[in-house]
């Protein structure tokens, strides 16, 4: 069904014709939607599933536990909202600037399209913030420290990770010894409390099983999956 990128990513663990199902009830979505919004819904799971295990090597509660894992799953339903818009506009004929100003807008509308939704603040504050760094470099709001819900900046390692060893149009996926150098120079942007629980998950029993968890869809998060096709969708009317 997927060319390119999709294709490559290898993701026919992750319940495939799962996902495939229900990209193709969108029968008036254009093949490039139909591939990116296949390629949202894979990231979305593998970070909820990591969040989740994050969130237990923290020691947190099963309720706190399904709640991340739900925001990880939903955190980049935004861009899907955006894509029509960045794909019409060829990027050699668009200001670098100006794309980043549309991209970074995403956290505003993933949180915007969960409020639509009647998911619960904290939710959709957790999905707000995930791109704000400790250092206070991030955005939406420049957020620092503690500021950050503490939700937040699971995700924004979390996120990290899985952007890093997965592969992207531009480039193959690191191995996550490399990707563990990278976010090390970068690790003003996280909560060292979190990044340290992160580096003892993928030093324990349990790193043998993440990448499995990786590729796993739950029954929790089957039932929010929806809110992709919802974005796509109205996205595209807009468009």
């Amino acid at each position: 069904m997927f060319h390119g990128y999709v294709h490559e990513r290898k993701m026919g663990d992750m319940e495939e014709d799962y996902l495939e199902g229900l990209v193709m009830k969108c029968h008036q979505l254009s093949p490039h939607m139909k591939e990116k919004l296949y390629v949202e819904m894979c990231h979305g799971v593998t970070v909820s599933n990591v969040a989740v295990a994050l969130a237990e090597e923290l020691g947190e509660s099963k309720e706190f536990c399904d709640d991340i894992a739900v925001a990880g799953l939903l955190h980049d339903v935004g861009k899907l909202s955006l894509e029509e818009y960045l794909n019409d506009k060829p990027r050699e004929e668009t200001l670098n600037v100006e794309r980043m100003k549309y991209v970074r807008m995403h956290p505003t509308h993933s949180c915007h399209a969960l409020q639509s939704a009647g998911y619960s603040g904290e939710l959709a504050k957790a999905v707000y913030y995930h791109h704000e760094n400790m250092d206070g470099s991030g955005y939406p709001d420049n957020l620092r420290g503690e500021e950050i819900p503490w939700m937040s900046r699971i995700l924004r390692v979390c996120d990290v990770f899985c952007a890093l060893t997965c592969d992207r149009s531009y480039r193959r996926a690191f191995d996550k010894d490399t990707a563990m150098e990278i976010m090390i120079d970068e690790v003003e942007d996280y909560d060292m409390k979190i990044f340290l629980a992160f580096q003892r998950l993928l030093h324990s029993e349990k790193a043998r099983q993440l990448e499995r968890l990786r590729t796993v869809i739950t029954p929790l998060q089957k039932q929010h999956l929806e809110l992709f096709i919802k974005q796509v969708e109205q996205g595209d009317r807009q468009h």
